[in-house]
Order: C-alpha cells, then sequence, then structure tokens
C-alpha cells in the first residue's frame, strides 16, 4: 500500500478543488496514483450528478460578455441548488472561465461548449469535478450568442440576470450600453411587433375580448378595442417600442436614431434566475 503523504493529498486538492479527505480517500483507493485519484474523484461527482439529476438547479450565475473587437458575444447561465454557492467566488469565476472561453472558441452553442477543453479539461467534465467538489446538481441551462457589426453585454449586480444585444452600426457605445440596461430592466418580449408570435397574439387578444364582453361593451365593437389594447401591449413588451428608461418622452428606436436614422437593434437576449 502507497504511502499517502500531506503534500500528494494537498496535490490533488490544488488541482481538483476536493475537500482534503476525499482527495486522502482518492489516493487511497487509487495506491497513490495520481491521475488515477483524479478520475476516481470524477466518478464520484458522475454518481452524485445521477443521484441530483431530479433536483430543482434554480439558483445560479448569469454573465455576458463580448469578444474584444464586439463582434461576437454571449450570455450564459450556469445553475446550481443553493444561493449560497450561486455567490461563492470561486462558483462566479468558474462561469466567467467558461463563458470567456466559449467566447474566444464563438462556441455556437451548449454542445460546444461542453466540448471545449480549458487546461487540458472538458467543460462537460469540468462542470462533473465542480459536482463533486460542491455536492450539488451543477449545469449549464442557457447559452446563446450574437454576432453582428457590434455587439453590447450588461451584467446586473448580482449575476443573476444579464443581456445581450447586436446592433447594426458602430460608433455608438453609450447608446448600445444604455439599450442593454433597457433590456435588463424592462424584459421586452421581442424586438418589434413583427417578431411576437402568432400564438401571444392570439393569446392576447383572446383575454382582451373577454374582459371586455364583461365590461358589457357592445359586441360589434370588442375587436375595435380589442386592437387598441394589443397596440398598448406592442408599446410595453416590444424593444424599439417601449419608452427608453432614461426618457419616458422618447421610445427607444427615437433615442437610436438620434444617433443616426438607420440606427437599430437587430437582436437581443435576456436571461435571469427564476424567469
Amino acid at each position: 500500500m502507497a504511502n499517502i503523504t500531506a503534500s500528494a493529498v494537498n496535490e490533488l486538492r490544488q488541482k481538483t478543488g476536493v475537500g482534503m479527505m476525499d482527495c486522502k480517500k482518492a489516493l487511497v483507493e487509487c495506491d497513490g496514483d495520481m491521475d488515477k485519484a483524479i478520475d476516481y474523484l470524477r466518478e464520484k461527482g458522475q454518481k452524485i450528478a445521477s443521484k441530483r439529476a431530479d433536483r430543482d438547479a434554480s439558483e445560479g450565475c448569469v454573465l455576458a460578455a463580448t469578444n474584444q473587437d464586439k463582434t461576437f458575444g454571449a450570455v450564459i447561465m450556469i445553475n446550481c441548488e443553493t444561493d449560497f454557492v450561486a455567490k461563492n467566488e470561486d462558483f462566479v469565476n468558474f462561469t466567467r472561465n467558461v463563458l470567456e472561453t466559449a467566447i474566444n472558441a464563438k462556441a455556437k452553442n451548449t454542445g460546444e461548449v461542453n466540448q471545449l477543453v480549458i487546461d487540458g479539461t472538458t467543460v462537460e467534465n469540468l462542470i462533473v469535478d465542480q459536482i463533486a467538489k460542491i455536492g450539488e446538481k451543477i449545469e449549464i441551462s442557457h447559452y446563446e450568442v450574437l454576432e453582428a457589426p457590434v455587439v453590447y453585454a450588461y451584467i446586473h449586480p448580482g449575476n443573476r440576470l444579464a443581456s445581450l444585444l447586436s446592433m447594426n452600426k458602430t460608433g455608438f457605445d453609450e447608446k448600445g450600453h444604455d439599450v442593454a440596461m433597457q433590456i435588463a430592466a424592462m424584459a421586452p418580449l421581442a424586438l418589434n411587433k413583427d417578431a411576437v408570435s402568432a400564438d401571444v397574439i392570439e393569446k392576447e387578444m383572446e383575454v382582451y375580448r373577454v374582459q371586455i364582453r364583461e365590461e358589457g361593451k357592445p359586441e360589434n365593437m370588442v375587436e375595435k378595442i380589442a386592437e387598441g389594447k394589443l397596440n398598448k401591449f406592442f408599446k410595453e413588451n416590444t424593444l424599439l417600442s417601449q419608452d427608453f428608461i432614461k426618457d419616458s418622452k422618447k421610445t427607444v428606436l427615437q433615442y437610436l436614431q438620434e444617433g443616426d436614422k438607420d440606427l437599430t437593434v437587430t437582436a437581443f437576449y435576456r436571461f435571469m434566475l427564476g424567469a
């Protein structure tokens, strides 16, 4: 049986982040072989992951960022089970490291992110390592990207809410940042009314029809009144038509066009824990 030294246990802890007792047990089980001990701990993480697969991982960390020239950006949500873990600096740094690696590689989806390699290990296996270390369900629940002439990212303090948007023209950083904050604060459903799905429109119209009839309005007025309510819905829930949060006398589109008559947002994402 190999002599398991304190330095070997500490080395394994530094490599995996797992507690000292678990590291010692892994080295004992693997007769002091460091590589086998790492695999042993990873298998332990996979077993924990399997046991906790049906647990609710509703806490986590939400971050957004762009590459250096702001032509490619991504927003990610990595979930865990408790607020205690979500606020831990190591967990936030792990999420940030995954996001930065994904942006540098221009990964397009979660599957590609999981196969990226950080310090010789795939993100998929690093998540298993995190599960072994923390003892909670950990998963990438959301990951989306935008590529455009310019992309802006915003992270709300606390790392529970982030937004990402693309614009068709460069040179308007202040406006890009302002609109990214608008998206975070006002939670628009779509870019404009043309981007709202037919199902959502019909659902809203049906609600309005019921309300209007309950108010006793004449049947021949129901559709017209409902359409008026729908237009108000579009104004409140589509980004470019929303009142600009810094000046409610203008819409977001009007604010953008103050910089350039053709300036607009082309796409956006907004992720928030619990939403």
